[in-house]
């Protein structure tokens, strides 16, 4: 199942691709986001940790279009504006160790 850092490189990557499209934003869907890392929907379906790295790519500017009403769900939609701010962390997901920690 994706990770934070997964739903985060893959939002970023989406930055990337509307930027050089040269649109003045995006705007991303949890759940589309989450079928398309997969897992979703099912058992293991990991929607709090999308829903967080979405938050957690927010900055000034960028909107909440929809909002599930327990906060982290489905209908989670964000336009974040573009160009975004150079990034200071990684822009790839962290590898997991053979056991499965950090």
């Amino acid at each position: 199942m994706p990770s934070v850092d997964e739903f985060r490189f893959a939002i970023r990557s989406q930055f990337r691709e509307a930027e050089a499209r040269g649109l003045p934003y995006i705007e991303i869907n949890s759940g589309q986001l989450h079928r398309k890392l997969g897992g979703y929907p099912g058992p293991k379906a990991q929607m709090p940790s999308c829903c967080q790295a979405m938050c957690n790519e927010r900055k000034a500017g960028d909107e909440i279009i929809s909002r599930p009403p327990r906060g982290k769900g489905a209908a989670l939609t964000i336009r974040y504006r573009l160009p975004r701010p150079a990034m200071t962390a990684s822009s790839r997901p962290l590898k997991k160790s053979a056991g499965g920690a950090r």
